[in-house]
């Protein structure tokens, strides 16, 4: 299938957000923040060093960017400049990823883990959360390949990609931001899951890129729908839109930078679901 094509000509979309009308995604290959405003003007907001991934909003509204190469989280200030506000290297061991950011502003913030385009073999690395005065701390063990991740409107629940585990995995909050009860949310088979988000009846749509998919999947595993987008690559998607039903996908033709930034094949489009988002950090 083809959705309706919103954006093109970018390199890698990735880790979008729906805030205040707005779609927000980093082109992350390019190190770029765009906004996709309700007209359907593509505004550049922003670039980051060391290519940009996750995004999210501290309470106070200001935005939080993650920064894979150089694993930091930037804050936007209010002058619209970047500032530094939390180092991650010294928990992340690879590329700094997707993020959330829950209504507390502790931010949970997966990583690679190893080099992935270097041809490294993977390994267990951690979910890191920086809480609201910058402090940085390991919030998972464990893990393989962190990646999107979402929380419920209830802010009870962390759902985190394990891509490489072929998973969701689940972990409850507690009332200082600790993870506990880790549990398997869903076993996806063959499925690489990477940019998540949740719907209002619990459900998760996932990205498979290498299936060249998004699937809509209950806790368990069991696929209630499955979009297929032939040979382009869903890496994450988000619902969004004045009633919460409309599904971004950010999809390229591949991951290796060297590849987007040449071709930039990248886009996002839109494809019309019929239940709306859970409810957005």
């Amino acid at each position: 299938m083809k959705g309706e094509v919103l954006v093109d000509g970018v390199a890698f979309p990735e880790c979008p957000r729906w805030r205040d009308g707005c779609l927000w995604f980093s082109d992350q290959h390019s190190g770029q923040v765009f906004c996709l405003d309700a007209a359907g003007g593509l505004v550049h907001r922003i670039d980051v060093p060391g290519r940009a991934a996750g995004l999210g909003w501290l309470p106070d509204g200001r935005l939080l960017v993650a920064s894979m190469e150089q694993r930091r989280l930037y804050v936007m200030d209010a002058a619209q400049q970047l500032q530094v506000y939390a180092d991650l290297a010294s928990v992340h061991h690879g590329q700094s990823n997707d993020m959330v950011v829950d209504a507390s502003g502790n931010a949970y913030v997966g990583n690679i883990g190893f080099d992935f385009n270097g041809g490294e073999e993977p390994r267990e690395t951690n979910v890191a959360m920086v809480r609201p005065d910058g402090a940085v701390s390991v919030a998972a063990r464990d893990m393989l390949t962190p990646n999107g991740s979402v929380i419920t409107p209830d802010g009870a629940t962390l759902i985190v990609a394990e891509s490489l585990a072929n998973r969701l995995t689940s972990f409850s909050i507690g009332s200082d931001g600790a993870l506990a009860q880790r549990s398997v949310w869903a076993q996806l088979g063959d499925h690489v899951p990477d940019g998540i988000c949740l719907d209002a009846q619990g459900c998760i749509w996932l990205a498979s890129p290498y299936a060249g998919q998004v699937l809509r999947v209950q806790q368990g595993g069991a696929v209630l729908q499955r979009l297929d987008f032939g040979e382009a690559q869903p890496y994450a998607c988000m619902l969004g839109g004045d009633d919460g039903c409309t599904l971004y996908v950010c999809l390229a033709p591949h991951h290796d930078p060297a590849v987007t930034l040449s071709q930039r094949a990248g886009s996002v489009q839109a494809v019309r679901v019929d239940v709306a988002h859970a409810g957005l950090p």
